[in-house]
């Protein structure tokens, strides 16, 4: 069943809340030849804004990046020109006060087939668009069951949306009484609103992509015990065959390097930069690690923006950029 809300955005002059200064100390590190060819040797992480909790889920929309703070319950926008992001929508994911949240905000955004903002709502557990000031539920609930937390979401050509449903938002997160599912799934709404189960098999699967001919999803992992990214062959009916650990990244969070595997985007020649131990980790599609934006932080996802060479990156405190030599797939 689909319901409307109503809401107001806030005026565009009200800014991120937390204005306590954060040093940024991000690097970029080449560990293949072939990382030159995506980014330019000499290139520098530019830092946008700071002053957010945990800054996440960006997507490029109207001409500007929208991003989540999950914790502030916060979406935030910058464009080019300014010197702090400003409020876009606030609440952004839980639109009335209620116990047993922890993160009750939105998390990833997306565009779906006619632009619109789609949002995964933590703290109304639910698959959103947005558009024209209304929020309207796309997905809420499988088998009459609501989902724990919808995480982070990619659309198909064919405009069909898939999404993974970790218990992150919750209090206690697999404890939490309000659970109605007792597995986190990657799902997939169909056309018509149909949600179908694709995968109950992850722990906590978080990040979500395909591949430039959508014929492999991508899924990462976000469990300390085996920080991983799975991938999946995509059948013609759109659920999901072979999986296999395309990217082990656990070795790198035993090093101690900030973050988990967390979202992740596909570039024009399948190449996966995906968020994990060290920043943004630049994968072949065989698998292979070429070099990684060390944002010195735990990094929550990324986009590409501008003219499609532009990636945005969310990272704890930080909104951040680096200029490419590739395009995002699509652009």
């Amino acid at each position: 069943m689909k319901y409307i809300l109503l809401i107001s955005i806030l005026p565009l002059l009200v800014f991120a809340a937390d204005d306590k200064p954060h040093a940024f100390v991000g690097k970029i590190e080449s560990l293949d030849p072939r990382f030159s060819a995506l980014i330019a040797p000499g290139t520098k992480i530019e830092p946008l804004a700071e002053g957010f909790r945990w800054s996440e889920g960006p997507t490029w929309y109207e001409g500007g990046v929208v991003f989540s703070d999950v914790l502030a319950n916060t979406a935030y926008r910058w464009k080019a020109g300014m010197t702090r992001a400003e409020v876009f929508l606030r609440p952004s994911g839980l639109m009335a006060a209620a116990p047993g949240f922890r993160e009750p905000g939105s998390n990833g955004l997306a565009r779906d087939a006619q632009g619109r903002l789609l949002l995964c709502q933590h703290g109304e557990r639910r698959v959103a668009r947005y558009a024209d000031g209304t929020f309207t539920t796309v997905a809420d609930r499988f088998e009459g069951k609501r989902f724990n937390s919808p995480n982070d979401l990619a659309v198909r050509k064919n405009g069909e949306i898939y999404f993974t449903d970790p218990p992150y938002g919750l209090e206690k997160i697999v404890d939490s009484p309000l659970r109605e599912i007792p597995y986190a799934g990657v799902y997939r709404i169909a056309i018509n609103g149909q949600v179908t189960l694709l995968e109950s098999k992850l722990t906590f699967p978080n990040g979500i992509g395909f591949s430039p001919d959508e014929q492999t999803l991508y899924v990462a992992v976000s469990d300390a015990r085996a920080t991983r990214i799975m991938a999946y062959d995509v059948k013609a009916d759109g659920t999901l065959a072979r999986p296999r650990i395309f990217f082990d990244a656990q070795s790198r969070h035993g090093q101690g390097l900030p973050g988990l595997c967390d979202g992740l985007k596909v570039d024009r020649e399948g190449n996966v930069w995906a968020t994990g131990p060290g920043g943004v980790m630049v994968i072949t599609p065989a698998g292979k690690l070429l070099g990684v934006i060390n944002t010195g932080e735990p990094t929550g996802n990324c986009c590409w923006g501008d003219d499609g060479a532009t990636l945005y990156i969310t990272a704890n405190y930080f909104l951040v950029r680096v200029k490419t030599l590739t395009k995002g797939a699509g652009w």
